[in-house]
């Protein structure tokens, strides 16, 4: 058994043995679903613009972002991992997503991008994709974007919300950008500033699956710090870069956050077929 997988069993293991335990983890037998709405689509009249931001299409292609790859098997691999997340939020009635690693390097705000864009290209889904990696923003950099106002300047009172939330030109996906790292950032997002920010993007009509790219677990206490606020978590690991010695030692911060599953990202393996 692979570490991921030790991982992921523990973790089923110990939500189902807990009173009231959290739900289970990708790949264990799940509960039995409790009735839920259907989504339907919202009504055009009904859905809140926002200011423009230009992409840069050289910066998407370098950084293998979705819009710009031709690769099937990278397109199949995400709209799969799209489904997979769907139903399981809907399951929960979750909204919320972080998406982390263990340390830098892995790909975790690339598989953030991607996986809201393939969230965005369901057409029932609305999403909200953001910039929380205080310390080191790179999702605007990451899609080429040309804005003035980041989560940043928000937070410290210097844009409003409308000045900060960005249509990218890619339907029924909204983002917040951030430029400026900040000090402290574990403290700013247990702030009353953040908390009236998510209340404000869970209130966006319609209703969003919200995104945020958050820093590695290893490298800061943010995502526990902002854990509480968020309904689960997705692990980006990377095949040949996440060393199994810092997934072992990262298995203590993930037993405190519900953790959704593990994305295994840049894999040997592919399936190049063009059928099923």
């Amino acid at each position: 058994m692979s570490l991921i997988e030790e991982v992921m069993r523990r973790q089923a293991h110990e939500r189902a043995a807990a009173p009231g335990g959290l739900p289970p983890a990708v790949g264990a037998v799940p509960a039995p679903r409790a009735a839920r709405p259907v989504l339907t689509p919202a009504p055009e009249a009904e859905v809140q613009q926002f200011r423009s931001a230009a992409l840069d299409p050289a910066q998407l292609e370098r950084n293998r972002v979705l819009l710009r790859v031709q690769d099937v098997a990278v397109s199949r691999a995400y709209k799969i991992l799209r489904t997979r997340v769907l139903h399981r939020m809907a399951a929960n009635n979750w909204f919320t997503l972080g998406v982390t690693g263990t340390l830098a390097g892995e790909g975790k705000s690339i598989t953030a991008i991607n996986l809201a864009i393939a969230l965005a290209q369901d057409h029932n889904t609305w999403v909200l994709l953001v910039d929380l990696d205080l310390q080191r923003p790179q999702l605007g950099a990451y899609l080429g974007m040309q804005y003035e106002s980041g989560l940043t300047d928000y937070l410290t009172g210097q844009a409003g919300l409308d000045q900060v939330i960005y249509d990218i030109g890619i339907e029924r996906l909204a983002v917040v950008p951030n430029a400026t790292p900040v000090e402290g950032s574990s403290e700013l997002l247990r702030s009353p500033k953040m908390a009236g920010f998510i209340n404000a993007l869970e209130a966006q009509s319609p209703r969003r699956i919200i995104i945020f790219d958050m820093p590695p677990i290893m490298v800061s206490d943010d995502v526990l710090a902002f854990a509480p606020q968020v309904d689960s978590f997705l692990l980006v690991v990377s095949q040949g870069h996440t060393a199994r010695r810092t997934l072992a030692n990262a298995k203590e911060v993930l037993a405190e956050v519900r953790l959704m599953g593990v994305v295994l990202n840049r894999s040997t393996e592919r399936n190049d077929s063009p059928y099923y």
